[in-house]
């Protein structure tokens, strides 16, 4: 390819038949779709049989990097997984800070695309041109910390190591994929898409140099931006605490979720905050590859059983695996953190999932009978780890939560689905939302179900108004997924200079400029996030062979029960309102009252093909 930036190479491994190819990027794909989030949407778009199992054989599993990832561009060592989702039937990805993105960069390829499925366990090995399918049999069975350092051993530092664990293995429904420094992408099953493929870790190597359209002008630009976010006010602070400090600023705001989300003050905030996070737990700092304001929290535990043991931490996991089931110090939050990240587990849907059941328990709705005989409890973390346990190996009860809470519900009926904190099948991460309608319609429009990265809308609301409906948080919302889902989930680098510490939007069309050779503006890059956003709705669409407004809809919980805490006690969600709000997003999407895309929009986003093939499973669009 002419241009800078992308390596110019999708690599095409096929498991069931061994076969491995090398397809040169197709122009237009990186030109409409940039990269990350934007090939994995469209290669599944084009690839995938509609109603494909996404536990099959021909499901895909994407690695995609972007143009900036690898170069000398602030926080630019990410990689984004897709699939088609397990959890929750549509389109899931995730992205991870790895070493694995940077050497995919310098390996020469944009993209890894497996499909099949190996007879028997492997592990995939990277290096340059060089590509193997190599036997996996003595690292199956292993937990990711394990794996990664039994193939480091093997291949050294200077590769990126991409495993799952028994969570993924056994196909644990919300399966994440781990990479070095506890880091994990893929909440809605990526982890199990790997597993049912018997894909076990991922080797990348790469010494080919990037290419950049104007090397100097880039180099420039990633100094002078380095430089400006070392001088913000917030520098300091956000390195210490990194997303820690969001605990003590979400009970300020009554959004801490505590008892499965029923409160959002918790009591013994003060047990793991950021503050004692900082000064008692946290031992070095840490970040991904070529970031520059590292949020890393490494922190050791300081007391009895738990001493010594070595985990990272951030806001989601200690939210949900500790208020969100009342456990408190930050000692067993860290030993149930390790747990999950050694088993290849999402730490935010298994704290949401078990709160969830606690609650269903503590209610009646679910007893002995159903649990094997297990007293369901919050704050009992010995519990939370013998369940954690079972859900990794799919082991009695186990079995159950390993499906998450939208399944849990269905199964169980009655009432028990009015308590699922989940979206599209995908489980609330750490804000409670009976005050915060326009956070609530962040979680239910994600692409990827109730996730916050598409759209962290919480901040804006209160600084602006907590209990409004209007038109402006509708805009809001869609502002924050064009920038944080569409933006940055493509081109592919961390959103964290800008969100957290206020680096200036437009470096980014400039940083995007000088490595490809293009000429984008920042209205351009919105609009290729809106052309991904729709994709991805007509994907889910495509999948469901219809849709209906209310898998759009928050969860029931935030509407029919009300805060008994706080300076907002008293205070749900109005459902008469949120449908309103939901009216307006789609308005602005261009999207129809059902929430499906009009042919106008579609036209307009160079999505005409979108058109017949939604015609073709029998779906009147709208004009």
């Amino acid at each position: 390819m002419p241009m800078g930036g992308w390596a110019g190479k999708l690599l095409r491994i096929n498991l069931s038949n061994g076969k491995i190819v090398k397809q040169d990027l197709p122009a237009d794909l990186a030109k409409d779709f940039l990269g990350g989030r934007g090939f994995g949407i469209k290669i599944l778009w084009d690839e995938l049989k509609p109603g494909t199992p996404p536990l099959s054989p021909e499901n895909k599993l994407i690695f995609a990097i972007g143009p900036l990832t690898g170069t000398p561009t602030p926080s630019s060592g990410k990689l984004v997984i897709a699939a088609k989702s397990p959890l929750t039937g549509g389109y899931g990805d995730g992205n991870v800070g790895t070493h694995a993105s940077y050497y995919l960069k310098k390996a020469g390829y944009d993209a890894i695309i497996i499909e099949g499925k190996s007879e028997k366990p492997v592990y995939i090995h990277v290096d340059n041109d060089k590509v193997e399918i190599l036997d996996a049999k003595d690292l199956w069975g292993l937990g990711t910390f394990e794996t990664i350092k039994k193939l480091r051993e093997i291949y050294g530092e200077k590769a990126g190591y991409l495993a799952i664990g028994q969570g993924g293995e056994n196909l644990v429904k919300f399966a994440v994929v781990v990479s070095e420094l506890s880091r994990s992408a893929g909440r809605p099953g990526m982890g199990a898409v790997m597993g049912s493929k018997n894909v076990k870790a991922l080797v990348i190597h790469g010494d080919k140099e990037v290419s950049l359209y104007d090397p100097k002008k880039v180099r420039e630009l990633g100094a002078k931006a380095a430089k400006d976010i070392r001088n913000k006010p917030g520098y300091k602070a956000w390195i210490d605490q990194g997303t820690m400090a969001a605990v003590e600023w979400s009970q300020e705001n009554s959004v801490l979720p505590v008892h499965n989300f029923s409160e959002g003050i918790f009591d013994e905030v003060k047990k793991i905050d950021g503050d004692l996070m900082h000064e008692k737990y946290k031992y070095k700092y840490a970040g991904c590859p070529l970031c520059v304001m590292p949020c890393g929290n490494p922190s050791r535990a300081i007391i009895g059983e738990y001493k010594d043991l070595e985990v990272e931490l951030d806001y989601e996991n200690v939210a949900l695996l500790g208020s969100n089931l009342e456990i408190a110090p930050l000692d067993p939050i860290i030993k149930l953190n390790y747990m999950l990240d050694d088993y290849g587990i999402d730490t935010i849907s298994m704290g949401n999932t078990l709160g969830y059941v606690m609650e269903l328990y503590e209610k009646g709705i679910i007893n002995d009978k159903i649990t094997g005989g297990i007293k369901l409890e919050f704050g009992n973390p010995e519990l939370a780890a013998e369940l954690i346990k079972l859900t990794a190996y799919r082991k009695d009860f186990g079995d159950l939560l390993a499906e998450g809470t939208k399944v849990i519900g269905e199964k169980i009926g009655g009432d028990a689905p009015k308590y699922a904190l989940q979206a599209k099948g995908l489980e609330v991460s750490g804000y409670d939302c009976h005050a915060a309608p326009g956070m609530a319609l962040a979680y239910a429009t994600s692409p990827i179900g109730a996730h916050h990265k598409d759209a962290w809308y919480i901040a804006q609301e209160v600084k602006h108004g907590r209990l409004e409906y209007e038109k402006w948080k509708a805009q809001g919302v869609i502002d924050l997924q064009r920038i944080r889902g569409g933006i940055f989930e493509s081109i592919v680098a961390c959103r964290l200079p800008w969100v957290e510490l206020g680096l200036d939007l437009e470096y980014y069309p400039k940083f995007f400029n000088a490595v490809t050779g293009l000429n984008y503006t920042l209205n351009d890059l919105y609009i290729v996030a809106d052309r991904i956003y729709t994709l991805i709705r007509a994907f889910w669409i495509r999948e469901f062979g219809h849709w209906k407004r209310e898998y759009d809809r928050a969860p029931t919980k935030w509407f029919i029960t009300k805060l008994t805490k706080g300076p907002l006690a008293g205070t749900s969600l109005d459902p008469d309102k949120y449908e309103q709000l939901l009216s307006y997003y789609y308005e602005i999407r261009g999207w129809d009252e059902r929430g499906i895309p009009r042919k106008s929009t579609l036209k307009r986003l160079k999505l005409s093909y979108v058109i017949d093939s939604l015609a073709g499973i029998g779906l009147q669009l709208n004009e």
